[in-house]
């Protein structure tokens, strides 16, 4: 007899996809008894749903292609919802599995009955219940469609239990039905309009305009037009270092995009959205697109017939100076410039560093060629989880996780999963005993936390955290640093050897005063 957990990974493999993160419950025990008989099927068991929806979006990031999670009702969906908004944000294709009740004990209303329908439209994907065992290899085949559609997105898919151990037929793959992408504006068109406008236009660049061949175009573009480029503030993945030129990105600050973005009478969005503020300020404006100036949308695939039309000339590489490292006590500068010096080639930096990360676009630079996966959504507690994800797509590649030490908290047992499945992510904790991000905020929307309760909130210190010891309770090797030299010197030996690493940087606090 074919089950129809069976037949859900069944047709998770004619589609393409073939790694599982998972954290099952009772629901979900035949999909894990199913796995015996996948061996193309790699599960990876996660701690917390949030470590594994985020893999499955570092994942995707990486490989181009969607993982499947395994969740456990509806509230093992809600676990792992924060990381399906940063996932939702970076147009990640993913596919949840969901288990739910068997059909007849949901009118029962058990302890863990839920409305499971509610909680995938809230990532604002598709949502698959099968009605019958006969429908679950359409249903799965929909989902896999959906998933990996233009723009990408989360696809989940609800599986009672019954119809999980139950007998099911597989179904041929349905029709495939792809989301069509936003049209933009013909390229002679926008080469007219930057001939005209010059500097005053502004191209604000996104998803797939952020591949090193796109920030070339780009790069020809401007030099052809004298117009300007920005890269959106949190890129999914952004390509840097040696041989990519570089965009600064817009500012997470308000103010500082808003400084950037000024002049501009023309803004054309190439893979991005139109911007706006995080979050809404006393007195200031969330709208972030200068008065007056109009908005036009490019589609990232025209960027180079976009520079081949007016005819620009081949992008010339002119990096920067190659980092060194520095010396000295940590600080907020000089961390970074150790990690720019040391980069391997080809890594994959999973970027949640916040406010201790400020220097580290302009330090890597001119490091090794990398590419960056960044906080698109701004759910903290990614940074791990996606640097899981990225070392399953490409265990050839170095995977470096810059953390914040508050954030890191979110989804810390996603250590546990890289000393389980030994991957190559070098770990470095940037540990400020703050959330320095909320701080900053707490200056800018007008207020202050002057006494002793309100600063406790803010404060990660009484007691201070062993990070180290915290790793090495999870089997992953672990040092401390508080000098520029021994985090150079742990960074150099934790690349050299196969395997996770964690280094915790203590890093005093950026303070803009």
């Amino acid at each position: 007899m074919t089950t129809g957990a069976q037949v859900v990974i069944e047709r998770l493999l004619a589609g393409g996809v073939d790694v599982c993160f998972a954290n099952p419950g009772t629901s979900e025990m035949h999909f894990v008894a199913a796995l015996d008989s996948a061996r193309d099927m790699r599960p990876v068991l996660c701690l917390f749903e949030g470590v594994a929806t985020g893999a499955a979006d570092g994942y995707a990031r990486i490989a181009g292609r969607p993982a499947a999670t395994l969740l456990h009702l509806g509230p093992g969906m809600a676990n792992g919802l924060a990381n399906l908004h940063n996932a939702r944000r970076a147009f990640s294709p993913l596919v949840n599995v969901v288990g739910d009740h068997a059909t007849y004990h949901k009118p029962l209303d058990a302890p863990l009955e839920s409305d499971i329908e509610a909680l995938a439209d809230w990532a604002h994907g598709s949502v698959h219940r099968p009605a019958s065992p006969a429908d679950i290899g359409a249903a799965v085949d929909s989902a896999v469609q959906s998933a990996t559609g233009e723009p990408g997105r989360v696809a989940t898919i609800i599986l009672p239990a019954d119809f999980s151990w139950g007998p099911a037929d597989s179904n041929p793959a349905v029709p495939q039905q792809q989301q069509a992408a936003t049209a933009g504006m013909a390229v002679a068109d926008v080469a007219d309009l930057l001939r005209d406008r010059g500097g005053k236009a502004l191209l604000l660049l996104g998803g797939p305009a952020n591949t090193a061949a796109g920030l070339t175009a780009a790069a020809r573009v401007t030099a052809a037009t004298g117009a300007r480029a920005l890269v959106e503030t949190f890129p999914a993945r952004l390509a840097r270092g040696r041989g990519v030129p570089h965009h600064d990105r817009l500012a997470y600050l308000g103010e500082q995009a808003a400084e950037q973005l000024s002049g501009t009478t023309d803004l054309v969005l190439v893979g991005a959205r139109s911007p706006v503020t995080f979050f809404a300020y006393p007195g200031k404006p969330g709208d972030l697109v200068p008065p007056g100036a109009s908005v036009h949308v490019l589609a990232p695939a025209d960027l180079e017939k976009l520079a081949d039309h007016l005819g620009a000339p081949p992008y010339v590489d002119s990096p920067p100076t190659a980092p060194t490292v520095p010396s000295g006590p940590l600080n907020p500068q000089n961390w970074a410039e150790v990690i720019a010096a040391l980069l391997p080639e080809r890594a994959i930096i999973s970027d949640e560093a916040n406010t201790s990360g400020l220097f580290l676009p302009a330090a890597t630079a001119g490091a090794a060629p990398h590419d960056v996966l960044t906080l698109t959504g701004g759910a903290i507690g990614q940074g791990l989880p996606v640097a899981v994800g990225a070392a399953v797509a490409a265990p050839d590649r170095p995977v470096i996780a810059l953390q914040a030490d508050g954030s890191a908290l979110y989804t810390i047992s996603a250590l546990w999963t890289m000393a389980r499945e030994q991957l190559d992510v070098t770990v470095v904790i940037l540990n400020n005993h703050a959330y320095a991000i909320l701080q900053l905020e707490l200056q800018r929307v007008g207020t202050s936390a002057t006494g002793e309760q309100s600063r406790s909130l803010l404060d990660l210190s009484r007691p201070d955290i062993d990070f180290a010891s915290i790793a090495q309770g999870f089997g992953v090797p672990a040092t401390r640093a508080g000098t520029a030299e021994e985090l150079a010197e742990q960074f150099r030996a934790a690349l050299a050897e196969p395997g996770p690493h964690l280094i915790d940087a203590v890093v005093p606090a950026w303070s803009a005063g």
